[in-house]
């Protein structure tokens, strides 16, 4: 396994493979960030299909009471893989390392990220890693649909924090 920085020819094969409940253009708002400096867009490769990824936000979570609690810290975002029968075989952890180490490069004290309530499996594999509960937060966020249909989303949320 492999793990880059998003390319702008990775778009495709990350839509084609790795589809956000029909939004084709998720995968291009993190690469735009990235371009913007406010983030780094990690991509998880076996051969040459992409298996996962994750964004790193720099300016950290968007939660005003995380940003609050954790001001200069930054959150792993989105972190997943695909397809699903290739979970637990690393690709997580490895993501995960390779933000950590950006992170330590940048000087940084310290790096978080958010886990649903209820996920429980993500939560011990943060745990495993150093990660530590700091506090609960909504995760507010919208898409839109292949159909171009608007979403908005509340995920019910615990803030994780590991000291680098």
């Amino acid at each position: 396994m492999r793990i880059s920085q998003c390319r702008e020819e990775d778009l495709e094969l990350l839509d084609q493979h790795m589809p956000f409940r029909g939004a084709a253009s998720h995968h291009g708002a993190r690469y735009a960030r990235q371009q913007e400096g406010r983030a780094t867009f990690l991509v998880a490769w076996r051969e040459r299909r992409p298996v996962g990824s994750c964004e790193v936000r720099w300016e950290g979570c968007e939660a005003p009471e995380v940003r609050a609690a954790h001001p200069g810290c930054p959150e792993v975002n989105g972190l997943g893989g695909w397809p699903e029968t290739l979970r637990s075989l690393g690709v997580g952890t490895a993501l995960i390392h390779e933000a950590e180490r950006l992170a330590t490069g940048r000087g940084c004290q310290a790096i978080g990220l958010g886990v649903e309530k209820n996920n429980p499996r993500a939560s011990a594999l943060y745990s495993r890693l150093g990660y530590h509960a700091s506090l609960p937060y909504l995760d507010c966020w919208s898409y839109q649909d292949g159909a171009g249909v608007a979403h908005r989303v509340a995920d019910a949320c615990v803030f994780m924090v590991k000291p680098l």
